[in-house]
This record gives C-alpha cells, structure tokens and sequence, in this order.
C-alpha cells in the first residue's frame, strides 16, 4: 500500500501532467529509445510515429496520477494492457528500464523536487508489481493449459487466403506438431516478424477469425497502405514459411449469458474477432444474435459468403450490411445508422460489442447512448493502443 503522503504528492502533481500533455511521453519514448534502442524490437514504431502510443500512455500516466487513491477505477485498463504486454512477452526487468526513464522525464522537464521524485518512483513500483503479478499469472495459465506456452512457439502457414481485395487469411499450424491452445472468440495471437527486409522485429496482435479447434490458428489481416507488418505478410509470408507466434490473448470476448440477446457491430477488418465469435456460438446462443456490419464496398466486404452461410444456417442470426459507396444490393447505403433497424433490436435487453476504426466506434456508441443503451451493455475493442470511446 502506498503511504498517504505518497498518494497526496502524485494526485497533486495530475495537473502538471495534463499541462505536459503527450509532450511528457513524447520525451520519455525519445529518451528511452535513445538509452535503450533494443526496445525498438518490442514496440510498434508506427504507432510512435503516428503519435497513438504517446497519447495512450500519456492517458495511463495521467488516469493513473487523477486516480491514484481509487485504483480499482484502472483495473479494466490494467487487465486489457496485460493481456497486451504477455503477447509481446514483457519482462520484470523491462518495467525497471521503464520507471527508470519515466522519473528521468518527470525530472527533466518538470524539476519537481527529490520528494516528488521520490513519491512518483514509490507509486510506479506499486503499479509495476500490479502488472508483473497479473501477466505472470496469465503467462502461467497459458503454459500450463492443454497445448499451452510460454514466450513464443513456432508454426508454419498451412493456408494463405485472399478474403477480399485488401483481407488475406493465414492459418497457422505447430511446427512441433501437438496440440494448440483454445482461445475466447474475440481474443487475438500476437505474431513476430523477423526479416532482413524489415528494419526491426515487427510485433503485431491480430484478432483470430475461427472458431478454436485445437489444432491450427487462423488471423484475417487488412493490408494497410503504411502498414509495415501487414505489407510484409501479404507480400512475403507464403505457404511453408514458419513465423513465432505467442499464446492467445485479450480481454474481448462475450460474458454474455446464452439467452441474452447479442449485437455484434463491425466496420472494415473488425469483422475478424465478430465472425469468431458467431462461429462459436451460433449453434448454441438462444436468444437472437444480432450481426450489423458496415464496408466501403463489396469488394473490401472479406467473408461475405461465409457470412450469408451462417445466417442460413442459425434462426437466431440477423445479418444487416451497411456499404458507405452506393449499392445495387438490399443492403444500406451511406454511414451506419441504427435508426435504419430500430425495429429489428431490443435495444434495452441487448448487449453490444463493437470492433473497427475508432471512429466508426464513437458513431455508433452515440447512437446507442441516445437509444437509452446502458454502458455497461456496450463492449468494444481497438486495434492498436487502447482509447476510451
């Protein structure tokens, strides 16, 4: 437990980190990357250059500062990093790399005083341990279960798939050859992509798009027009190669009860987790599940037939496609607007889970906030670092 002293230095100190700003991180990813270049392997360098990850952790630092005498508050977001950091195989020590450069920026840029410093160090070690505790907890429950591991674990691509003119599926099988872990529909497996055509290791999670079977993971990946890591895969990883890939994770997937009523609302490639999730459950679920879907066009619409399959198959499954060019088809034109099946939905007595750009996530949590929709009812996940809808 932290002293009260220690609690009443860092919440006073909350302002001076908002007035910092993502300038705060800013300095600690540059000083850190300077100290320690080998971290440049485990980060996702697109994500500093576009600014995400700053801003991420500048919203950690801050939340952890503002609510630093309520800490249960955090432990949504402590449990969604963790998950996190065991895909990229975090280490102890790494946290000590980490709290060493986080108290050399408070100090370079604010001079606080060693009784500041002193305060932020005792509540980054409280935190650090929180984190440490709860990834070893899951590192070994991943090692110990059924087909569990440790770190990384070889397989070979078995099957490469074009989806869509921008989605390509790879499935994975064990090298080793024994059985593979399950996994909650929703959850994701982090991949490490290791090449001389790459400047860093490239660590990347990338949500499992089947159903679990014991044997073979399957991840559905959009080629983005910067991606580093999804260029590469769609260009350079083939049938036969071999790719290091770590235990399942995440904290996306569905608690809800089987006679509840499931919403489950996708744009672009967020589809991958939604469509394992409706793999699992479309058999047994037996309250209506409910799967609304927004794509640019056909042609970027990945796992469309497999799709119309599914609602053919289960009584319980609604599918509505929104396109946001013009279509020919039954389906909607434009934006996804709920209004366009509010007939269709007990909005009330249903649970929502949403996956795409963060955008598209914000105009439908509006949505659903306006139709009474509690936010408890309302699940979500981002792809790259975490941000409050």
């Amino acid at each position: 437990m932290l002293s009260q002293s220690t609690i009443d230095i860092v919440k006073s100190t909350a302002p001076l980190i908002a007035e910092a700003g993502p300038s705060l991180t800013a300095h600690f990813y540059d000083r850190m990357f300077k100290h320690n270049p080998e971290l440049k392997n485990v980060f996702n360098m697109t994500n500093q250059e576009t600014g995400s990850q700053r801003e991420a952790l500048f919203n950690a630092v801050y939340g952890y500062a503002a609510n630093i005498d309520n800490i249960e508050v955090l432990l949504p977001v402590v449990e969604k990093i963790a998950h996190k950091h065991t895909s990229l195989s975090i280490s102890p020590d790494q946290y000590q790399i980490v709290g060493a450069h986080l108290l050399a920026t408070i100090d370079e840029l604010m001079s606080p005083g060693q009784e500041v410093l002193d305060a932020w160090a005792e509540a980054y070690g409280l935190l650090a341990s929180v984190f440490i505790n709860r990834e070893e907890e899951i590192y070994q429950q991943k090692e110990q279960e059924v087909g569990g591991w440790r770190g990384t674990r070889e397989f070979k691509v078995i099957e490469k798939i074009k989806e869509s003119n921008v989605i390509t599926s790879f499935v994975f099988a064990p090298v080793d050859g024994d059985a593979v872990i399950g996994y909650k529909p929703g959850q994701y497996i982090g991949i490490y992509l290791n090449s001389d055509k790459l400047e860093f290791q490239e660590i990347r999670q990338y949500s499992l798009s089947d159903a679990p079977n014991g044997k073979t993971y399957r991840i559905s990946v959009k080629r983005e027009d910067k991606g580093i890591a999804s260029n590469y895969l769609h260009a350079h990883v083939n049938l036969g190669d071999t790719v290091q890939l770590a235990a399942p994770a995440g904290d996306f997937f569905i608690t809800t009860e089987p006679n509840t009523p499931i919403a489950l609302i996708s744009a672009g490639v967020g589809l991958t987790p939604v469509l394992s999730m409706v793999e699992s459950i479309q058999a047994t679920h037996q309250a209506p599940i409910h799967w609304l879907h927004a794509a640019d066009n056909t042609e970027r619409h990945g796992f469309k037939a497999r799709i119309n399959e599914l609602t053919k198959l289960s009584a319980q499954l609604n599918e509505y496609t929104w396109y946001r060019e013009e279509t020919d088809t039954n389906d909607f034109s434009g934006l996804m607007d709920l209004s366009q099946v509010e007939n269709e939905i007990k909005w009330l007595e249903t649970d929502f889970y949403l996956c795409g750009p963060v955008i598209f996530m914000q105009h439908v949590a509006k949505q659903l906030i306006a139709l009474n929709v509690t936010e408890d009812r309302i699940h979500y996940e981002c792809f790259g670092p975490h941000k409050v809808l």
